[in-house]
């Protein structure tokens, strides 16, 4: 009882003695943490991070068992440490700043720009699959893959039908290769995709769709791929592949990748014999 009225007494101690300016510290204190917790969800540096606890946790051990050596060597590593950081770290603290400087804390893209680019991307599938052009198109998500694919030309365009489809003429010089969607443009093509090594695949799985399970086994994009042979368009996510879908579940697979509301669109009778 005395400690729940302790607590009580020193919980109204701090709120009478609480200024603006504490109410606004700790507002800033928690978007910064909020902004690292998200690029190290982005970036997908946690297995960095779980490397650098691992040598922490060593280090202390090191102090308990009186491992001098041991101790010496990583007292030397952490007195480095912000160096090391900003040297492992360099291309997600780049983009963070950079990312901050543009729109600190707001989302790149509105709402209705993500619809318009959505519908962009599907009239661009339409034509592609039309014409029997091959493509492999990335949605990046929260995880960026850089890590895991080989990055081609950076184009960072607008998205727009007409460039889909330059990108994918057969004469194109990157058409053999993955166009990624990032940030609501079109960051680069020609890029070239980990294939999986499934054993169980299909063996009959052409490189294309093999290059967009492999990438979506070790990230959360969403992959289309659109088959030179059959015309047919494809899904990719989780290492899952969804084939011969219809056109209105792409639409509704990219609204949820961008997270927007789905409204229930359809195409027309003619654009639909197209894509079937």
């Amino acid at each position: 009882m005395n400690l729940f009225i302790n607590f009580w007494e020193n919980l109204l101690f701090i709120l009478s003695h609480l200024r603006w300016q504490d109410c606004f510290d700790i507002f800033l204190v928690w978007i910064i943490i909020y902004r690292i917790l998200i690029l190290i969800r982005r970036t997908g540096t946690v297995q960095m991070l779980s490397g650098l606890g691992i040598i922490a946790i060593t280090y202390i051990l090191s102090i308990w068992f009186e491992l001098y050596t041991l101790n010496w060597l990583l007292e030397k590593f952490f007195s480095n440490l912000f160096v090391i950081v900003v040297v492992l770290f360099q291309g997600e603290i780049r983009r963070a700043l950079a990312h901050i400087g543009s729109h600190p804390f707001f989302s790149d893209v509105s709402e209705t720009m993500e619809t318009h680019m959505v519908e962009n991307i599907i009239k661009g599938l339409i034509t592609i699959s039309e014409k029997g052009y091959g493509g492999l198109i990335v949605i990046e998500k929260e995880i960026l893959v850089d890590y895991y694919i080989e990055t081609g030309t950076e184009i960072n365009s607008q998205i727009s039908a007409e460039v889909i489809q330059s990108i994918f003429h057969p004469q194109a010089p990157m058409h053999d290769g993955a166009m990624l969607i990032r940030n609501g443009k079109i960051f680069s093509a020609g890029s070239f995709l980990p294939l999986s090594k499934n054993p169980a695949l299909d063996k009959n799985l052409g490189t294309r769709h093999r290059a967009a399970i492999g990438l979506t086994e070790e990230t959360d994009a969403l992959v289309i791929v659109i088959s030179e042979e059959t015309k047919a368009i494809s899904l990719v996510s989780t290492g899952h592949l969804r084939p011969n879908v219809e056109i209105n579940d792409v639409r509704i697979a990219l609204y949820d990748a961008f997270d927007l509301k789905y409204k229930g669109r359809t195409i027309s009778s003619e654009q639909e014999g197209v894509i079937k």
